[in-house]
């Protein structure tokens, strides 16, 4: 893994931070190429570090993946904006039909789209991160008098710290 940008933190550290902060958060904005378009939608991401993956059930007979084995690469954008913390992970995409990880990912929130674990038409689109960002912000009250002062005064306004991490 390389370093990209030095803000003071280790690389082991901003990626740290990256799969603290997707595990917190754990909903996704997923942008993806079509092929024509970008289009961009939120997921609910199950994230497993050890394995190095970022999980999601899908439904089959969604159109909006059949472009995934063609064009992999995605964004995964994860937001924590009343904390100003935010994830950028850019990742290649596969579905498949994983029936076992299908099962232990399953819960009661996956009931909102499919009547269990068993039904055919769940999939698993796994992410497999190769890049991230990190903006770890101060708090929302103090953020905005850096604006403030930023503004005013026309210097460059010191938001946090930032990082990016091959992973």
């Amino acid at each position: 893994m390389a370093h990209e940008e030095d803000h003071g933190k280790s690389l082991a550290e901003i990626e740290a931070r990256a799969w603290e902060l997707t595990e917190k958060i754990q909903f996704a904005l997923f942008s993806t190429w079509t092929g024509e378009k970008l289009e961009q939608w939120p997921l609910t991401a199950h994230v497993d570090k050890e394995a190095r993956a970022f999980y999601f059930l899908v439904d089959k007979g969604a159109a909006r993946y059949n472009h995934i084995e063609t064009y992999p690469d995605v964004m995964l954008g994860f937001s924590d904006s009343p904390g100003g913390k935010y994830v950028v992970i850019n990742g290649k995409a596969e579905l498949s039909n994983d029936r076992a990880k299908i099962k232990e990912l399953w819960s009661p929130f996956a009931k909102a789209w499919w009547d269990s674990a068993d039904d055919p038409a769940i999939r698993l689109l796994t992410v497999t991160p190769y890049r991230g960002e990190v903006w770890d912000s101060p708090n929302k009250l103090v953020s905005a008098a850096i604006m403030l002062t930023a503004a005013v005064t026309g210097a460059k306004p010191a938001v946090g710290e930032h990082g990016a991490v091959r992973m």
